[in-house]
C-alpha cells in the first residue's frame, strides 16, 4: 500500500460498508435495547455509523453463547492442529483485507492510514499467525516423582474470556488478547472501545469466514459503564483481559471481587522515561527515536516515551535536536500519505491534552508546538509539543497525558537518573541511550519496568512479553507467557 495516493485512499474509503451491529453467536444483531451510539471520524467530525450500544442484556446473551460453545467442544474440543489451521486462515484473511481494515482504523480513531497499513494490520495478522503456529508446540509436563507415581501437569483452557481493548490500536490490541485466548481453546467476548468499534466488528466476520464456530468469538460494542461493567460483573465469565487506563483497571479488580473472583489481567497506564546519557555515541539517532517514541500515533501509546531525561552536558544540544524533529511531525489529513501526524481520537481527549498544554505554558518552558490546530478548518488535532525545564515532580512528569506532549528534565549522575525514572506510579517501559555496555546492564537491572530498550525505544515483538510493574498492570501480553493468562494448570496424580 506504499504507493497509494490520497485520492486512492479516499476512493477506497467510499466503498466501505460499516458493520454496525453486535456479533453474537455467529450473526450480527442489534442491541436488545435498540440503542445506538455514533462512530465519529475525529479528523472531520463526520458520523461514520450508528453502532449497537450493548448493555447487560446483550452481554448475558453473548456469555450464554460463548459458554455453550465452550462446553460442547465445537472449538475447545478441536485438536491444537485444527485450531492452528483455522487461525492461520484468519491471519491470511486479515492480510487479504488490509486496505479495508487500515481504513477502518484510520477513519474511526484518526491514525495515519499509512501507519495502519504498514504497521497495525500486518502486526495483527502476524500475532494471529504466531499464536496459531505456537499452540501445537506448547507441551504439558511430567513432575519428578518416586517410583510407582506419575504426576502430570496439564494446561487447560479457562472457558469464557472477556477481552476489553482500547482505542489507540484497536485491531492490534484485539489480536494481542484474542489470538492466544482462542489458540488455547477458549471462547472469547471482545469489547472494543466505543471510540473505535469498526475494525473489531469486521474482524468477527473474518473469524467466522476462517472457520471459527458460532459462539466462539463474539463482539459487543458499547460504553465502559454499561457493556464493560456488565462483563466485569458477569458471574459466568472466567477471565477479563483489559488494556486501558489504570483508573478503569482498578474498576475491573473491584468488579471481580463483587462477583465470581474471575481472573483479571491488566495492561494499564505508563509514563515511560527515555534516558539520554552524555556517552551516547549517536545523538541524532537518539533524537530521531525519541521523537518517534512520543509523536508516533499522536502520542496515544501506553508505553510512549513521554519523559525525556537528558544528562546536563548534552542537554542544550539535545533539546535543539528535539525541537527540529518536532517540526517534522505535522498534523494532517490521515488519508494523505504526505501527513506525518494524524488526529486525536475524539473531542474529549483533544480537550484533555489541550488543558495540559495550557498548564505547561504556565509552568515550564515551551520548546515546540503547544497548540490545538485544525486541518481544513476542522478536526481534533494537536501539534507535537515539547516542554523543557520540567521538574521531576511536576504534573507534566507524573500524569499520563496520552498525546504528543514531551516533558524534558535533566540529570547529572546515573543515580539521579534512576531515581527520577523510577519515581512514578507506573512501570511499563523505559529506554536508555549509552555506548557503555556496563551502564546499559546497570540500567536494565535498576529500572523498575517491564521492558528496557537500549539504544532504541519501545521495542516489542510477538516473541517477547509486554506489560509492566506497579500501576501499569498485572500479567503480560505477547510471547508464550500470554498463554498463562488464558489457561489453568491441572495436576493429575496416578499411583500405580
Amino acid at each position: 500500500m506504499n504507493d497509494m495516493t490520497k485520492t486512492g485512499w479516499e476512493a477506497e474509503a467510499t466503498k466501505i460498508r460499516f458493520r454496525d451491529r453486535a456479533f453474537i453467536d455467529g450473526k450480527y444483531v442489534p442491541a436488545a435495547s435498540g440503542k445506538t451510539f455514533d462512530s465519529i471520524n475525529p479528523a472531520t467530525g463526520a458520523v461514520l455509523a450508528q453502532i449497537a450500544s450493548c448493555d447487560a442484556a446483550d452481554i448475558d446473551l453473548a456469555v450464554r453463547a460463548a459458554r455453550r460453545a465452550f462446553e460442547d467442544g465445537r472449538w475447545s474440543g478441536k485438536t491444537p492442529g485444527e485450531r492452528k489451521e483455522i487461525l492461520l486462515r484468519l491471519a491470511n484473511l486479515i492480510r487479504e483485507n488490509l486496505t479495508e481494515l487500515a481504513l477502518l482504523e484510520s477513519l474511526d480513531m484518526g491514525k495515519l492510514v499509512q501507519d495502519a497499513a504498514a504497521i497495525d494490520v500486518p502486526g495483527a495478522a502476524g500475532v494471529f499467525q504466531w499464536y496459531a503456529e505456537a499452540i501445537d508446540k506448547v507441551y504439558d509436563e511430567i513432575a519428578p516423582t518416586g517410583s510407582g507415581n506419575l504426576a502430570m501437569i496439564r494446561r487447560e483452557a479457562l472457558g469464557v474470556i472477556a477481552a476489553v481493548v482500547p482505542w489507540n490500536f484497536p485491531l492490534d490490541m484485539a489480536a494481542w488478547k484474542c489470538a492466544p485466548a482462542l489458540a488455547m481453546g477458549n471462547s472469547v467476548i471482545l469489547k472494543p472501545a466505543e471510540q473505535s468499534p469498526l475494525s473489531a466488528l469486521r474482524l468477527a466476520e473474518l473469524a467466522s469466514q476462517a472457520g471459527i464456530p458460532d459462539g466462539v468469538f463474539n463482539v459487543v460494542p458499547g460504553y465502559g459503564e454499561t457493556a464493560g461493567k456488565a462483563l466485569g460483573l458477569h458471574p459466568d465469565i472466567d477471565c477479563v483481559a483489559f488494556t486501558g487506563s489504570t483508573e478503569v483497571g482498578k474498576l475491573f479488580l473491584t468488579y471481580s471481587g463483587q462477583s465470581n473472583m474471575k481472573q483479571i489481567w491488566l495492561e494499564c497506564g505508563g509514563k515511560s522515561p527515555n534516558l539520554i546519557f552524555a556517552d551516547c555515541d549517536d545523538l541524532d539517532a537518539a533524537a530521531d527515536m525519541a521523537a518517534f517514541g512520543i509523536f508516533f500515533n499522536q502520542g496515544e501509546v501506553c508505553s510512549a516515551n513521554s519523559r525525556l531525561l537528558v544528562q546536563k552536558p548534552i542537554a542544550d544540544v539535545f533539546i535543539e535536536k528535539m525541537k527540529a524533529r518536532a517540526g517534522r511531525y505535522v498534523p494532517g489529513n490521515p488519508l494523505d500519505p504526505a501527513s506525518t501526524m494524524g488526529a486525536i481520537v475524539d473531542e474529549k481527549q483533544t480537550a484533555r491534552i489541550a488543558s495540559f498544554l495550557d498548564y505547561g505554558r504556565a509552568n515550564a518552558r515551551l520548546v515546540a508546538g503547544g497548540n490545538r490546530v485544525t486541518v481544513d478548518g476542522k478536526g481534533c488535532f494537536i501539534e507535537p509539543s515539547i516542554f523543557a525545564d520540567v521538574r521531576p515532580d511536576d504534573r507534566l512528569s507524573k500524569e499520563e497525558i496520552f498525546g504528543p506532549v514531551l516533558a524534558i528534565s535533566t540529570f547529572e549522575t546515573e543515580d539521579e537518573a534512576v531515581h527520577i525514572a523510577n519515581d512514578s506510579i507506573y512501570g511499563l517501559a523505559a529506554s536508555v541511550w549509552t555506548s557503555n555496555l556496563s551502564r546499559a546492564h546497570r540500567m536494565i537491572d535498576r529500572l523498575k519496568v517491564g521492558t528496557v530498550s537500549v539504544n532504541t525505544v519501545d521495542a516489542l515483538s510477538p516473541m517477547t512479553p509486554f506489560g509492566g510493574f506497579k500501576q501499569s498492570g498485572i500479567g503480560r501480553d505477547l510471547s508464550l507467557h500470554a498463554f498463562d493468562k488464558f489457561s489453568g494448570l491441572k495436576t493429575a496424580w496416578i499411583k500405580y
